[in-house]
């Protein structure tokens, strides 16, 4: 797996994860929502010079200009819910970009720290020669990016994948990077070090779906 952190260099990335970080600013739902839209934005404009690009002739009122353009078919697929506010990042800049959504929870036995990963829901378009970005804001296990890709595989081989997230622990990386394909691509905002008992990063954020929409039952 090829891992891109952009966390290593200083930008103005580093703002908004601060941010969902604080305790204090992520109390504000919509301020959380729109500071990993940004997220999203920014992690969407670096992993946009990794796509291949064609000259074409744009006719402006002026005259004739040459540019290079993207030519290629990116079906964007989230995990509900925590991930629709990235998703809505990426697609301000890949906005002709197809969509597909899956639903995977955590499901605890009681109060117990172990969990299985539930996948209910899934809904995407052929995924057969294209470019698949995968957005999950918190790889914590690395067992829900399992279980998506399993769900995936009836929907046709892309020609190449693209993990989309803010934060993820070392653990969860590692623990993909045996599941994924070699070639890849993990974009990601920060790596914490940790997992918690019950498989929560360390520092993290805390629970992205309920910052974003509320606490669930």
């Amino acid at each position: 797996m090829i891992i891109h952190n952009l966390g290593e260099e200083n930008s103005v990335l580093n703002q908004f994860i601060s941010e969902i970080r604080d305790s204090h600013i992520q109390r504000d739902a919509m301020r959380f929502r729109r500071n990993i839209e940004r997220i999203g934005e920014v992690l969407g404009y670096e992993f946009s010079k990794e796509l291949v690009y064609s000259p074409k002739i744009i006719d402006s009122p002026l005259g004739l200009k040459e540019m290079n353009l993207n030519h290629d078919q990116l079906v964007l697929c989230s995990i509900l819910r925590a991930g629709l506010p990235l998703h809505q990042g990426l697609l301000n800049y890949f906005d002709t970009a197809e969509n597909g959504f899956i639903s995977a929870f955590r499901k605890h036995e009681g109060n117990e720290d172990t969990f299985e990963v539930i996948v209910k829901y899934f809904a995407a378009p052929s995924l057969e020669g294209k470019i698949l970005v995968l957005t999950d804001p918190m790889l914590a296990t690395g067992r829900t990016l399992e279980n998506v890709l399993l769900a995936l595989k009836e929907h046709g081989t892309p020609s190449a994948i693209h993990i989309i997230s803010v934060i993820g622990s070392q653990q969860g990386i590692e623990y993909i990077e045996n599941i994924f394909p070699e070639n890849t691509h993990l974009w990601i905002a920060a790596i914490d070090p940790e997992l918690n008992s019950r498989g929560y990063i360390v520092p993290g954020i805390g629970d992205a779906g309920d910052l974003a929409y509320g606490e669930k039952l």
